[in-house]
């Protein structure tokens, strides 16, 4: 177990690494940078290089990330080049609203996808496997940008009413939080209810072909036990990997959806940092979403062994 929990620290943080290194690298080398942004075409060389010299763009590359990499390996994020705060303070901000969409939307996600491709996966061949099909290919070919429009085009003409555009955490008013978040997150439910739902499917057909299940009709088990014990029970592995996928997913799908509705998120935080060109928000903010990534792969590797003990390392 030492062993194992020794290699995977090792490879989360060499990934970590890795990513942090591309991610700081990608950003100066996009056209423009917070000098340009603040002067713009206006600006003056001398006025220019003092403000390259103050954020210390003047430096080599290499001199900038190793400086950095030395700042969040003591805990220190920085600060925001135009906001000021400390850029830690504005992820655990913007993260509470990421967190909270995500989290609704992957239990209603696979609350409606896992059963759907569960049922698909017995009733093959049917008219109704034919209808969950086709739900299945209709969300996994809508973008959900599209989709999130639609929802909220839809219920301004049909209803009349449209989301608050002010953010309102749920501790102080949760019937407006839930008014605020219910179309984001069925703007992303529909595309990940669509893909468990295809996936799960797919898992299913492919376990009741087995010979197991046909030696379990042979001694006379019901239809219930050879479904929901058996069969169900041999995916849990590829459904929790996948399930892992889809958080990971709906993180990525944050960013437009934020943007779409106006949620103050993680997503949102990003965008506007790149768009500004804020180095320290943005490398702050992917290396914290690189980090639930790890943290996400690591939770999904343990939970094999709770399944399957034979899995256990």
């Amino acid at each position: 177990m030492l062993r194992f929990l020794v290699a995977r620290l090792t490879s989360a943080l060499l990934a970590a690494a890795l990513s942090s290194l591309v991610v700081f690298v990608l950003m100066r080398t996009v056209p423009g940078d917070i000098v340009a942004q603040m002067l713009g075409q206006a600006g003056d060389a001398s006025a220019a290089a003092a403000l390259r010299g103050f954020f210390g763009l003047d430096r080599p590359i290499h001199a900038q990330f190793v400086d950095w990499l030395a700042q969040v390996l003591q805990g220190d994020l920085g600060r925001s080049w135009y906001q000021g705060k400390r850029v830690s303070a504005l992820i655990w901000e913007a993260f509470a609203v990421t967190f909270e969409v995500a989290a609704v939307t992957l239990v209603l996600a696979t609350l409606i996808g896992v059963p759907l491709g569960v049922l698909a996966g017995i009733v093959e061949g049917t008219r109704l496997d034919a209808a969950i099909q086709t739900f299945n290919l209709v969300g996994l070919s809508a973008p959900v940008f599209w989709v999130g429009l639609m929802l909220l085009v839809g219920a301004s003409a049909v209803f009349g009413w449209s989301p608050p555009f002010a953010f309102m955490p749920p501790s102080v008013d949760l019937a407006d939080n839930i008014a605020i978040v219910i179309l984001p997150v069925l703007s992303l439910a529909v595309l990940q209810a669509a893909a468990y739902s295809h996936f799960v499917r797919d898992c299913m057909v492919a376990e009741l072909r087995r010979d197991y299940v046909r030696a379990a009709i042979a001694k006379g088990l019901s239809p219930a036990q050879i479904h929901f014990k058996h069969a169900l029970r041999n995916i849990l592995i590829p459904l929790v990997t996948f399930m892992g996928l889809i958080l990971i997913q709906i993180l990525g799908g944050t960013v437009v959806i934020e943007s779409l509705f106006s949620l103050p998120g993680l997503g949102r935080l990003i965008l506007s940092g790149i768009q500004g060109r804020d180095y320290p928000v943005v490398q702050g903010a992917l290396l914290f979403v690189v980090a639930i990534a790890i943290v996400v792969n690591f939770v999904v590797d343990l939970l094999y062994g709770l399944i399957d003990p034979r899995l256990r390392p």
